[in-house]
Parts: C-alpha cells; structure tokens; sequence
C-alpha cells in the first residue's frame, strides 16, 4: 500500500496536536505553580498571572491564584466577573480558600450586587473546614440576621472559631456580645451533641 505525502503530512500534524493537547505531568504542573510563586513573590505578577494560567485547569491552586490576581488587577486588567467566575469553580472542587474567597466576594458584591444570601453556603463551606475568615464573616451574617434568620447561638460558635486562630475583631465581638456567647459547660455540650448546620 503506498501513502500518499499529504497523508504523512497530514499525520505529523495529528500527532503534535496529540503533543500539544496532552495534559501535563504532575511533575510539570508543580514545577509551574513554583515557577509562579517564584514570580509573584519577586513582584513579577504579569509572569505569575501567565504561568498560573497555563496550568489553572488541572491545578486548584493555580486556579484561585489566577482568580486572586483578576480579583485585584495583577498582571492583569481587573477582572471581577471572571475572578468570581474561576474563583467558584475551584470553590465548587472542594478548594476552601476558594469558597472563602468566592464568599466573600460575593457578600461584598465585587462582581455584582451584594448578596449574603448567596455568600451563606460557599462561607459555610469553608467556615465547616476550619477556616477562620470564613467563619468570622458567617457569624457577622448570622448576627446581623438580614441574609438568614438572625443565630447568636450560631455566631457565636462561628466567632469563637475566628477568634481561636487569632481575629482580633471576632475576639471584640465575642466581647461585646458577653454573657450571649458564654459557652456553656461542657456537660451540657456534650448531652446536646454536636453543632450541625
């Protein structure tokens, strides 16, 4: 059987499309998200911005920096629409600081109107993994009782989290709210059983 040229040429381009297409090893992903850090800690952000990006789809992290970096305009145009957009879908793989971050944009109304309701269950999410800044602006929410029906039970638990890694202003509002975040003994918690949301 003879092959014609067009047909070698034809599968030489197939074959280093193949090339191309082929997702990079965890090798290659991890020396770019180092590569990146490496530039975004020297302030080289436009180089940070593009090697996070080569790699955003098959590395979280790489994902929120590439959202972080469109949230404040590094190396980048601002962009807070699509910030919020990346920032959601590395939230919505299971990334904590994303959904703590996807939170907090979306209270704060940085790609739209605010909207705490919106805000409650990507915070929630992180604020149930430990993550103190989230559970710092859930308890506010839950305080304040605007976006959810007002729980001072709950913000306080929520604020004593905040405060237990250090958040000077959950320790304030734990302060001011007294007797109202008062733990109670720890037999009463143990015969209630564990907190749920």
């Amino acid at each position: 059987m003879r092959v014609s040229s067009s047909t070698i040429i034809g599968l030489c381009v197939y074959a280093l499309l193949l090339g191309a297409c082929a997702a990079p090893t965890h090798e290659e992903i991890q020396a770019g998200f180092d590569a990146g850090l490496k530039a975004y800690d020297a302030g080289d952000y436009k180089t940070a911005y593009k090697t996070w990006g080569e790699i955003d789809e098959y590395d979280l992290a790489a994902m929120r920096n590439v959202a972080l970096m469109l949230r404040k305009g590094q190396g980048v145009e601002k962009d807070p629409k699509t910030a919020l957009r990346k920032m959601l879908q590395a939230a919505d793989l299971g990334l904590i600081t994303a959904q703590a971050d996807a939170g907090e944009m979306i209270a704060n109304g940085e790609a739209g109107p605010p909207d705490k309701a919106a805000a409650v269950p990507w915070l929630g999410r992180a604020a149930a993994a430990g993550h103190p800044i989230a559970a710092f602006e859930l308890a506010q929410i839950y305080e304040e009782g605007e976006a959810v029906p007002r729980d001072l039970k709950e913000a306080c638990r929520l604020y004593r989290i905040g405060a237990g890694a250090g958040i000077a202003d959950a320790e304030r509002r734990l302060k001011d709210l007294g007797e109202k975040c008062e733990a109670p003994p720890a037999a009463a918690q143990a015969a209630t059983g564990p907190t749920s949301h």
